[in-house]
């Protein structure tokens, strides 16, 4: 039986919006709020008193466009029974390369020199951060019909040459942090899908012997660099910090001495010095939890850890009880997504990990980053609702085969 086919059992069942309300996750529903929240309270600290910002809550102004179509796009997907996406897989994909192709052509730089935004006359697309959602709706298809296939390299090989055409398209605007967003998705989604590990080890060799032939080979053989200057000094620095004192090493500098100087329970809100007297940049986005760190420390910024945590949590356990392999892919396409943000932002201020312009979930401005992450919520709660209500007549035999436990 096809694991995206329902019950026969449940045709004709009529919708009971007591059951929607009975079965949606409050959990990640309100812990999502929380962050949300939290977030838009630590743009306005950053911000409010910036010199270039026409009022304390221009920032926040901008974020909350991002929130009500992001409420909008999370509401929605809840009455929206996931399965419905599988059919659509090959549109989302084309729809991804034909919105990022259209960027590399025809869009607009915001102060970055990357073309990474389509223009609209009220909200400004950035087609990387819609494509995160589109690509795991259209990859979850994609493996759900190649179940079979588990044991075939030739397949394995396919799914990664699926990935990387939209993932190469975003490398080439320049943005190397969003592109391997798309790798971080793509590996968390074989691994539940059901890769073979001895395929698995041959991919991971595989990425380290091309980052070895990008980074090193072509620049020294060829005269060929991959990678911007900006982006080559990124990770020069993050492996030898005390370099320089400009440039990337400042700011991760900064980042350090703001973190650092909140001890343990901070100097206070709206009260971080390194933020308003304008020493950390990027503090309102890239480096937001620089500025949590210094006004709530290391108290806050550890209950901050924990709310991603509970988040990710209970994405694990909708994809651990989702009625069929495609419900449980696409959880795990958003839990593979948010870890891996989540991880590199707080390490990159930290100095553990590489700075690659990769915001913090929820709390970082960017409405469109805020409005992709609402609209993954929405996905989990479709999954959720939908595998759990007497609708659909329970799970379908073989569906969980692959799955994680609940």
């Amino acid at each position: 039986m096809n694991v995206l086919q329902r019950s026969s059992e449940s045709s004709g069942r009529g919708f009971s919006f007591r059951t929607y309300l009975l079965n949606v996750d409050w959990v990640l529903l309100l812990t999502t709020g929380v962050l949300v929240a939290f977030g838009m309270a630590m743009i306005y600290s950053a911000t409010h008193t910036d010199p270039d910002v026409g009022s304390g809550a221009q920032y926040v102004s901008g974020q909350a466009l991002g929130l009500i179509l992001g409420l909008a796009a999370l509401i929605g997907l809840t009455f929206v029974d996931f399965s419905w996406f599988a059919g659509l897989g090959r549109y989302f994909y084309w729809a991804t390369i034909g919105l990022l192709g259209l960027t590399l052509v025809v869009g607009a730089e915001h102060g970055t020199g990357a073309k990474r935004w389509l223009a609209l006359p009220f909200f400004d697309i950035q087609t990387s951060e819609v494509g995160k959602i589109f690509l795991i709706l259209a990859f979850a298809a994609f493996l759900s019909d190649g179940v079979e296939l588990r044991g075939s390299m030739r397949f394995v090989l396919k799914a990664v040459a699926y990935v990387a055409l939209p993932a190469a398209l975003i490398f080439v605007q320049p943005n190397l942090g969003t592109a391997l967003v798309f790798v971080a998705v793509m590996a968390a989604m074989l691994l539940v899908w059901g890769i073979r590990w001895s395929h698995a080890v041959l991919l991971f060799g595989g990425a380290l012997v091309a980052a070895t032939f990008v980074l090193r080979v072509l620049p020294t053989t060829f005269g060929l660099a991959l990678l911007k200057p900006y982006q080559l000094q990124r990770l020069t620095v993050f492996l030898n910090p005390e370099q320089d004192t400009s440039g990337a090493a400042y700011q991760l500098a900064q980042s350090k001495i703001a973190v650092a100087s909140g001890m343990f329970a901070g100097k206070g809100y709206m009260q971080g010095t390194q933020t308003h007297l304008n020493y950390l940049p990027a503090h309102h986005t890239d480096f937001i939890f620089s500025v949590v760190g210094e006004e709530f420390g290391f108290a806050g910024a550890a209950v901050l850890l924990l709310l991603f945590a509970v988040v990710l949590w209970r994405a694990f356990r909708v994809a651990g009880m989702a009625k069929t392999l495609h419900g449980t892919l696409i959880a795990a396409g958003v839990s593979g997504m948010l870890m891996f943000q989540v991880f590199v932002n707080v390490g990159m201020t930290l100095g553990i990990m590489p700075i690659t312009g990769i915001p913090l979930p929820f709390v970082s401005f960017g409405s469109n980053s805020l409005l992709v992450f609402l609209a993954a919520v929405g996905l989990l709660e479709s999954v959720h609702i939908h595998s759990r209500t007497a609708l659909y007549g329970g799970r379908l035999k073989g569906d969980l085969h692959g799955q994680m436990a609940t």
